[in-house]
């Protein structure tokens, strides 16, 4: 006699069904198989689903050494045919929760997911929502379609909410080190959630509800949001003064307690921190309550561009004695934070943006970044080549504007062979050269 889904999860034989496999879904899928669970996982994007059956990795910081290993192991596979979620026993969803053009949520891509799967879950499946979103999107959206199969939720079929914690690129924290919090709003859908995490990560976090989950995601990133907004602001202010915040911060963080290091940047990036802020602030309107606190550190940080470039403008005409108009300018790094490739929301592109505007030549390098990819704000850039390292050091540019500090570029040689190189990372600390502004 076949187990139900519910008992195999409690064995930890559960087929695992991951529904979205970018930075998020991927890591989790191939985490899941190390510890011996088998995972189908489910994209709506063919090439990606040709690369991981082919034993390939469309990640920079997931080796395709890992992906073969894996899929030769005989334990993952991928599929765009949705009707294989009845082959699995739990199903973690972890889509996109962009935002729309008037900063306000945009859940398509969840919704169209659960409608996807509603026709195919079962009694005893558990259904786990990772997408970053809005308190109550788990209870109120996703519940009331998964109920549409005509199955009920907290008895036929179970429902959690489980916040990714992604760190791309970061070494020291992988998916199965990073602890794991869990909520769900009937204690059996919670008790599987938790059953089947164990089995993946370390350390699993419940907490009293979906919405209570939602709202820990929010708060992690809307941290990192107020704090990288008061550094920037602090940098605009030290700069006045002819202060250096980075030599500040430096300073400020050998204290043992009662601070913790941010640093400023030539704007937010990836699809969390610009983000996740936004469907707070959204909600919150629904409760009356006004959030000025949140959205001055928003208004701060998407501010950061403009900033940059006028600085970048100011040290042209100081040193140059040019202006921004017929300037020839280089980009360094173009994805959001050093040695990943990922250029979601990242503040490279909209800087290409701004120096059009005024007239600029641009340019970019990007060691990782072949071309710009398309995206939702910035489609005039799409498949944009980038340069070549020698083309840099050889070409006549007037000025090099690092935005991404990625390990392994030889910034002194950048400096030696650029005239002018403004700094938005302090790339350049240490090296003593006349040419480098800090932005």
């Amino acid at each position: 006699m076949m187990l139900s889904p519910d008992r195999l999860i409690v064995g930890n034989k559960a087929v695992v069904g991951v529904i979205g496999l970018g930075y998020v879904g991927l890591p989790l899928a191939l985490s899941a198989c190390k510890e011996g669970i088998s995972v189908v996982g489910f994209d709506i994007d063919p090439v990606k689903i040709e690369y991981i059956n082919s034993g390939r990795s469309y990640l920079h910081h997931i080796c395709a050494e890992t992906v073969s290993a894996t899929v030769k192991a005989g334990n993952f596979a991928a599929t765009t045919d949705f009707s294989r979620i009845a082959d699995v026993h739990a199903i973690i969803i972890c889509v996109p929760t962009p935002l729309t053009a008037h900063r306000e949520p945009d859940l398509t891509y969840v919704e169209r997911t659960a409608k996807a799967i509603s026709p195919y879950i079962r009694r005893g499946h558990l259904i786990v929502l990772e997408s970053t979103t809005w308190p109550g999107t788990t209870e109120e959206i996703v519940k009331p379609i998964l109920e549409e199969s005509g199955l009920k939720c907290g008895s036929d079929f179970f429902l959690a909410f489980s916040p990714e914690r992604e760190d791309p690129g970061n070494e020291a924290f992988s998916t199965q080190a990073i602890p794991k919090v869990v909520g769900a709003d009937d204690p059996i859908s919670r008790e599987r959630a938790v059953t089947l995490y164990r089995s993946i990560v370390k350390t699993v976090v419940p907490v009293s509800s979906a919405k209570a989950a939602e709202a820990v995601k929010l708060t992690e990133n809307i941290f990192r949001a107020v704090n990288i907004a008061l550094v920037n602001e602090l940098k605009i202010v030290f700069d006045r003064m002819g202060i250096d915040v980075w030599e500040v911060i430096e300073a400020a963080k050998t204290k043992p307690f009662g601070y913790m290091a941010f640093y400023p940047g030539p704007g937010l990036g990836g699809h969390c921190i610009p983000i996740d802020p936004f469907y707070l602030t959204w909600k919150a309107r629904e409760y009356e309550i006004s959030t000025r606190f949140i959205e001055l550190a928003g208004e701060i940080n998407t501010g950061m561009p403009r900033y940059v470039v006028d600085r970048l403008a100011q040290a042209l005409d100081k040193q140059a004695g040019r202006g921004v108009r017929g300037a020839k300018v280089i980009i360094i790094g173009v994805s959001y934070k050093k040695n990943i490739d990922d250029t979601r929301e990242s503040p490279a592109l909209k800087l290409i943006e701004l120096l059009e505007e005024r007239g600029a030549e641009v340019g970019f390098y990007d060691p990782l970044v072949a071309f710009i990819p398309r995206t939702r704000e910035h489609p005039q850039l799409t498949g944009r080549p980038g340069k070549k390292w020698l083309e840099i050091l050889e070409g006549s540019y007037d000025v090099a504007l690092i935005v991404t500090n990625h390990d392994g570029i030889d910034y002194g040689s950048l400096c030696d062979s650029v005239k002018l190189v403004v700094d938005t990372r302090n790339a350049c600390a240490g090296l003593i050269k006349d040419n480098v502004v800090k932005a």
